[in-house]
């Protein structure tokens, strides 16, 4: 099945990126989003969305025709053969995908014709369930339904969603122009073509697609990703050391770019408490689960969501 019409359910950090994403490489996307509050949080994700291409588009000028192994892998092929004529053409390109999506609060006309629903709502199995029920009977016959789950098994929902053939996983990593993974992963009943259907577009859309044989909570990336996290966030919590030295010591000692914690900015705040509160001895303030949990609702309720909001565990203009 040829993949045109993909819709993605929410504008979070990485439903509004992989919205932008396929809408770069010229799929027509649907955002459909729970309310008009919702496309207001939306727009400026976008927006930003927007510049972030563009301006990586232009940095990329004085590296074409070189060998350089340092370029974003879901924007472009590579550069030796990158002139800034096709550089202008892809920010042409750029402007035309954020003018196109289309952000929407009616689910029936949103999938009417999809082929693709890449569902990146909160992460809270509730709120999937709810999502499945309601959109299961509004789906054409031929769309596969994919989750872009951080930790759920698709099996946890495949009976909720009707159609549990061409149900599976399809997971991002952040900052999709560049950490360009996307992780593939069925459950006992989905259809290997649907499977494979989902990799072929991956690969359209500029992503590496990464097969896994077998359902794994996290997947590959955040079976690896969560606990180095974790670990940071548990540092900070019992009072170890601050955010900014647990960074330091791991960029130092690793020659990483990036800490757990400006990690945790990119990730969003609100993704990781949903994550820490799947823990039971999260509920217990004396836990570290509870300590981990207390710190980042403050952070929440205060708006320091992270990146996006402009501010979590640092500041960004």
């Amino acid at each position: 099945m040829a993949i045109q019409n993909v819709v993605v359910a929410g504008g979070g950090v990485l439903g509004s990126q992989i919205a932008f994403q396929c809408a770069y490489k010229g799929f027509h996307v649907t955002i459909w989003l729970r309310s008009e509050a919702s496309i207001g949080r939306a727009r400026p994700k976008l927006e930003r969305l927007h510049g972030i291409y563009l301006d990586t588009l232009d940095a990329l000028k004085p590296l074409c025709g070189s060998a350089s192994p340092m370029y974003p892998r879901g924007m472009v092929d590579g550069l030796q053969d990158m002139t800034a004529e096709r550089l202008e053409e892809l920010k042409q390109q750029t402007t035309a995908a954020y003018e196109g999506l289309i952000l929407t609060t009616d689910l029936k006309d949103a999938v009417k014709d999809a082929d693709l629903v890449i569902e990146s709502v909160a992460e809270d199995p509730a709120s999937k369930k709810d999502f499945y029920t309601m959109l299961s009977p509004l789906l054409p016959e031929k769309t596969i339904l994919v989750t872009n789950s951080s930790t759920m098994l698709p099996s946890s929902f495949a009976q909720y969603t009707g159609r549990p053939e061409k149900y599976l996983a399809f997971h991002f990593a952040n900052e999709v122009w560049k950490n360009n993974t996307a992780e593939v992963m069925g459950h006992a009943d989905t259809d290997p073509e649907a499977c494979e259907t989902v990799a072929q577009f991956a690969t359209q859309i500029g992503m590496i697609p990464l097969r896994l044989k077998k359902e794994q909570p996290g997947y590959i990336l955040n079976s690896l990703l969560i606990p180095f996290l974790n670990a940071g966030q548990a540092l900070y919590a019992n009072g170890v050391a601050d955010p900014e030295t647990i960074d330091l010591t791991w960029k130092c000692a690793t020659g990483a770019p990036a800490g757990p914690f400006q990690i945790l900015d990119v990730v969003g705040l609100t993704t990781a408490y949903n994550i820490v509160i799947m823990n039971p001895e999260a509920k217990n303030p004396e836990t570290t689960a509870g300590r981990i949990a207390a710190l980042l609702k403050e952070k929440i309720d205060a708006g320091k969501t992270g990146v996006n909001a402009g501010e979590g565990f640092y500041k960004y203009n």
